[in-house]
């Protein structure tokens, strides 16, 4: 967990193809977190996929930052190279379990979250695990 050839890997380093981030928990509100590390990534290449079933019972076709909202992993129209995480730590292992069930292969559980337990079990499925990290931080880090 946290290695530093798996951060890069997830990131797309050596440069790859344009990376695809399904992100759990993006907010429509550009002052959350969510929204603000997602909009970056997007700036910088990324096409970002929101996952939130909330704003789907708001609005049932709901866009953030320019993209359609989808309810879960499984609604998403391609498989994302990585899963990026903001939701409480309890939501960790039922994410995981639909991650190994689609064969998702990357898990990116943002700063301050942890579940050391969901994360072994993903671990244990062959998902690359990087947790308690941003995102954002670690691109710019790394000058990509």
């Amino acid at each position: 967990m946290n290695s530093p050839d798996d951060i890069k890997l997830m990131l797309g380093h050596p440069p790859a193809e344009p990376r695809t981030l399904a992100v759990i928990g993006l907010s429509a509100d550009p002052m959350k977190p969510s929204h603000s590390v997602s909009a970056y990534m997007q700036r910088n290449g990324y096409r970002i996929l929101p996952v939130n079933p909330a704003a789907l019972l708001e609005a049932p076709n709901a866009t953030i930052l320019g993209e359609p909202v989808y309810a879960s992993l499984a609604d998403l129209p391609v498989k994302p190279d990585v899963v990026n995480v903001f939701r409480l730590p309890k939501f960790i292992p039922a994410i995981v379990d639909e991650m190994i069930a689609l064969g998702l292969p990357n898990l990116w559980v943002q700063l301050r979250l942890r579940h050391d337990e969901a994360a072994a079990r993903a671990e244990a499925a062959g998902i690359r695990v990087v947790m308690d990290r941003c995102i954002l931080i670690e691109h710019s880090r790394l000058g990509l």
